[in-house]
């Protein structure tokens, strides 16, 4: 019988991929766009002096015109807001809103033009009181302001302390924006009231200009739209940016060029072509009220089949755990993964994939490119590579590319290792071990179960047993072992791994024992193999060998 379980392990392990296969969700597949916040193109050595010989004259010229029309227009918003009751809280009437409306309006188109861009407008810009709200997409620059000059100076979301910077804060404040302050914990809940109360205010509050995206990216997708400009359930109106150039001088991502040296590429070059079209408003089912991320969804959908663009789930927490990455040594690009679907589908908070980031780093930076190889995963579990932790790996590699990145690591911790990783299994791992029933694992207990699941006798297991080993007595308790465990949930999926196999390995030698009758009545010698008195120990444990009469019972055995 021994030998019929030591056939069924060598079968096995050939076919460790078929003993446990996973199926592979099509909403966890790999976004379109793999990094939608990079902008790497720079300029060719022709473009450079192009720039330089063109800065010479438009550059002083613009930079004058420029400052002078800043002034004026701090003028008229200064005069708009003069002695204006509530600072913000009471909405500009009469001769202030016609100011700031025109005369700003009307300074900000100047601006533009004087910067060279040459606009081009698609569609009907729809009244206050058929879309109080415009969501603009996708996001990517900060000469997106241009669609305030086209839509009568609209407010918008800001964060408080701009108010309070000099000239460029009075302009702010006579758009009266929606102010967002960091150092207030319920800023949120209070911005989106706010959104609301002016939304439905029937027109006695300017229309609000949203980028819902809230972040900017390189306008190859569009990313997730937060919720803030469809909680109040009123229409909105899309509004696409495009900008047709040959030479990209306004992205401004999370990697690429600066906002200094985009505002002086920009003001260097004879025009810049941008088109703003106007969709149809789009006005909310009852259904779309009352789920705001459905309102969001379909809108953004629309958008993107009006691009031509696909739809990712990035959001604002992906550049987070960029930088994050960045200064953790990794690829930026590493810490992208699909944020909003991620932490939606396996219920993860940002904090929770932060510390997985840590772990992977710790794991990947011995690797080039932010991704982990077998060697690199075999290594930091301290085990050798055997055809049970290549099924573990395998696990884990997702696309099959022969490496795990740091999206395929958060899934395949949530998805196998995390749910295996039970008090359960745990006590069951720690009774496997524990061969004399003492309450303690010493390290030759410890080698010996090791050595069974991994199929490498001679395996040297002392730098992992020290590792658990917290107290350094040479025994294993149960607290030191849970708590490692817990720590390190990739040894759970190895250990319900093996006794997968184990468990296929006694239904094969089961089956043989079936199809081959004389086989009961064959004596079975002892293997002469080193470790051989061992490693049915361990097994049996788990699934007992028992007397004839158990073994006999082979229907029930199927059962199991």
């Amino acid at each position: 019988m021994r030998t019929g379980r030591r056939e069924a392990a060598r079968r096995g392990g050939s076919m460790a991929q078929r003993v446990l296969p996973l199926p592979r969700q099509q909403s966890f597949y790999p976004p379109t766009v793999p990094n939608p916040f990079v902008h790497p193109r720079r300029l060719s050595a022709g473009e450079k002096l192009r720039t330089v010989l063109l800065g010479i004259i438009l550059l002083p010229l613009r930079a004058i015109c420029l400052a002078f029309i800043l002034l004026l227009a701090w003028v008229f918003a200064s005069i708009a807001t003069f002695r204006h009751p509530g600072k913000g809280s009471v909405p500009l009437k009469g001769w202030r809103r016609r100011m700031v409306q025109t005369a700003l309006s009307c300074l900000t188109r100047t601006m533009f033009f004087v910067m060279g861009f040459r606009v081009k407008v698609k569609g009907k810009i729809a009244s206050p009181l058929e879309a109080p709200i415009f969501v603009a997409a996708p996001h990517s620059s900060f000469f997106d302001a241009v669609v305030s000059a086209l839509t009568g100076m609209p407010s918008m979301v800001s964060r408080a302390e701009n108010l309070s910077a000099p000239l460029f804060g009075t302009i702010l404040s006579s758009l009266q924006p929606v102010s967002v302050s960091r150092q207030d914990p319920d800023s949120r809940k209070n911005t989106v009231a706010e959104i609301t109360n002016r939304a439905v205010s029937g027109g006695q509050w300017p229309q609000i200009l949203i980028f819902p995206e809230g972040t900017c990216t390189n306008r190859s997708c569009l990313i997730t739209f937060k919720q803030g400009a469809f909680i109040p359930q009123v229409p909105v109106q899309p509004v696409l940016l495009r900008y047709p150039n040959r030479l990209d001088t306004v992205t401004w991502t999370w990697q690429g060029y600066s906002f200094n040296e985009l505002c002086l590429m920009t003001l260097c070059q004879p025009f810049t072509r941008v088109e703003v079209e106007f969709l149809p408003v789009h006005v909310p089912t009852e259904e779309e009220k009352n789920d705001p991320i459905l309102f969001a969804n379909r809108v953004r959908q629309t958008m993107a089949t009006a691009l031509n663009i696909p739809v990712t789930d990035h959001t604002f927490e992906d550049c987070r755990l960029m930088i994050s990455a960045g200064q953790l040594t990794l690829p930026m690009e590493a810490g992208l993964v699909e944020f909003t679907k991620i932490s939606k589908k396996l219920n993860l908070k940002w904090n929770h994939v932060r510390e997985q980031l840590d772990n992977f780093a710790a794991i990947a930076s011995a690797s080039k490119g932010g991704r982990i190889g077998i060697e690199e995963f075999a290594e930091y579990l301290k085990l050798p590579i055997s055809d049970v932790l290549k099924e573990l790996f395998l696990l884990f590699d997702r696309n099959g590319d022969g490496t795990i990145d740091f999206r395929e690591y958060v899934i395949g911790l949530s998805i196998l290792c995390n749910p295996a990783n039970t008090e359960e299994t745990i006590r069951m791992a720690f009774k496997l071990f524990d061969m004399d029933d003492d309450g303690t694992i010493t390290e030759d207990e410890f080698a010996c179960i090791i050595q069974s699941a991994l199929g490498v006798p001679d395996l040297d297991v002392s730098k992992l047993f020290k590792e658990i080993d917290a107290d350094e007595t040479g025994r294993l308790s149960y607290d030191e072992f849970k708590d490692f465990a817990f720590k390190h949930p990739e040894y759970a999926k190895l250990f319900t791994t093996y006794l997968e196999l184990q468990r296929y390995q006694l239904h094969m030698s089961e089956e043989d024992d079936i199809q081959s009758p004389e086989a009961k009545h064959t004596p079975v010698r002892k293997s002469t193999v080193p470790g051989s008195e061992t490693t049915p120990t361990a097994r049996n444990k788990v699934h007992p060998e028992g007397n004839e009469e158990d073994n006999s019972s082979t229907s029930d055995k199927k059962d199991d």
